[in-house]
């Protein structure tokens, strides 16, 4: 799969209006790519898609939660962890048929900063998979820094990204758009059952961020 199969896509963010949805959207939407926007909240969605718009130049539409996934051909779920379980099942038709990029990252944060929280089916991505099972359930995009990505003085995204699935056509696909934004590059991290402990390093990547100030990504070597 290529970067120009992508390129005629219309990708869907549900939690577009958070700082990771709405960053990913932002450079998606910078990319050329056509971007829906979905939130709870229609018309938050559509302020923010709004400003998305302008920012970008792009092709930038806001919805509500159903009528984003309707729309989308492919669908990145970017909602807190708490909102994670009852979004997905209330889009179970919805997103039926379409592939389903997970980015949610499972954490709690006490006194000490930072830290996983257990997942009774492993992770959120085999928590999709079981809520949503007509859908192509994958997961990627976990340790992108949203504040690079809403940067606009920022060119280039330096990071790669760690894309899990069973599917091999699925992985491929969200791989190349992984490769649509500048820097950034798709790496192919294995079945879905290991997206444990990929939701987790960002426990680690949030660490690393706070003692060193900066907004740390990761690189595979040797590929």
């Amino acid at each position: 799969m290529s970067e120009q199969d992508v390129r005629g896509l219309t990708v869907g963010v549900l939690g577009g209006t958070g700082p990771q949805g709405k960053g990913l959207a932002y450079r998606w939407a910078l990319a050329g790519l056509k971007v829906v926007i979905g939130s709870r909240d229609a018309a938050r969605a559509e302020s923010a898609a709004a400003e998305l718009a302008e920012l970008s130049g792009g092709a930038v539409s806001g919805a509500d939660n159903a009528a984003c996934a309707t729309a989308a051909d492919l669908v990145l779920v970017a909602v807190p962890w708490e909102a994670h379980e009852p979004t997905l099942t209330s889009l179970r038709e919805q997103l039926a048929g379409k592939i389903v990029i997970d980015c949610v990252n499972p954490l709690g944060f006490d006194k000490q900063g930072p830290f996983a929280l257990a997942v009774t089916e492993g992770s959120a991505a085999q928590q999709a998979e079981g809520l949503l099972p007509d859908s192509r359930v994958t997961a990627a995009f976990h340790h992108v820094s949203a504040v690079l990505l809403a940067d606009p003085e920022v060119s280039t995204v330096d990071t790669d990204v760690l894309v899990l699935g069973d599917d091999r056509e699925a992985t491929d696909l969200v791989r190349a758009l992984a490769d649509v934004i500048p820097g950034m590059r798709g790496i192919f991290g294995g079945r879905l059952r290991n997206a444990g402990q990929v939701e987790a390093l960002t426990a680690n990547l949030i660490a690393v961020n706070r003692r060193h100030k900066t907004h740390a990504g990761v690189r595979i070597t040797g590929v």
